[in-house]
């Protein structure tokens, strides 16, 4: 039997997502075709072994005990190639680039491997090819991590939009799909799209979902305008105390609780 072989085949995202089919060409020892792997010039037939008698082994006697080793006249091939092929030099196999289209079922992860029978090196006359072994990885994405079958991405959104609420546009493998923020929504949250995510490579009827962190964007370059309107609304924030920040002011109060502890 011939060699297996491996040949890594990076992919997109999307393709990985989705399928597809791809062309590679992987570099092998194949059967020669001149002498179909026979390894003597056509026209002439290997022969017989004269030292194993075309068994490949030989015995060897040491004192009481026995023992059968590879025959090293013809190297365990029962056979001695006296006019060898010009093109494998008495080989049987030659090198090649061979030409194959993979197809790709969507839902392929990182690591996964496809088999593809009867594609690797060739062991020679009378042998089979071993396998060729397409290992997949994925390359990374200017949006989207991938956790098994789930997807996730961080979506950067202004203090305004969470704190008053509204409807955004995200985007998932499928094209644009609607968000909606409820309002004082703290930044940080995730949202989840059901079904936006992957294909189970293993069960087609199962998809994973989308996961969206909505992450506050502070804002940059103000305007004197703009700066003077922020620090008015904070102090109009801050003389409301834990009715706007609840969070904040339970932050200051487990400060000071902290610290009074550790004075005493």
């Amino acid at each position: 039997r011939g060699s297996d072989l491996r040949y890594n085949l990076e992919l997109s995202l999307e393709d990985a997502v989705r399928g597809t089919e791809v062309n590679i060409t992987v570099p092998r020892m194949a059967a020669c075709k001149t002498c179909s792997g026979s390894g003597a010039k056509p026209g002439s037939t290997p022969k017989s072994c004269g030292t194993c008698h075309g068994q490949g082994q030989v015995r060897i006697q040491q004192g009481f005990f026995s023992m059968q080793q590879t025959c090293p006249q013809c190297q365990g091939q029962g056979t001695i190639i006296s006019d060898p092929c010009n093109d494998c030099h008495g080989q049987g196999r030659t090198k090649e680039s061979k030409k194959l289209s993979v197809k790709i079922p969507a839902g392929v992860d990182e690591g996964d491997q496809i088999r593809l029978s009867g594609e690797g090196e060739s062991g020679g006359a009378g042998t089979v090819n071993g396998d060729l072994y397409v290992s997949v990885s994925i390359k990374p994405h200017a949006i989207f991590q991938r956790e098994g079958v789930d997807l996730n991405c961080t979506v950067p959104i202004s203090f305004s939009s969470l704190v008053l609420g509204g409807e955004l546009e995200v985007p998932t493998l499928d094209g644009r799909a609607k968000l909606k923020i409820p309002v004082g929504t703290q930044s940080g949250k995730t949202f989840r799209l059901r079904g936006k995510g992957v294909k189970n490579v293993r069960n087609a009827g199962f998809v994973g979902d989308l996961y969206c962190k909505v992450q506050v964007e502070t804002p940059v370059n103000l305007t004197k305008e703009q700066r003077d309107l922020l620090q008015k609304l904070d102090k109009t924030l801050q003389a409301g105390g834990s009715k706007h920040s609840p969070q904040e002011s339970s932050w200051t109060d487990r400060i000071k609780t902290f610290f009074d502890d550790f004075v005493a």
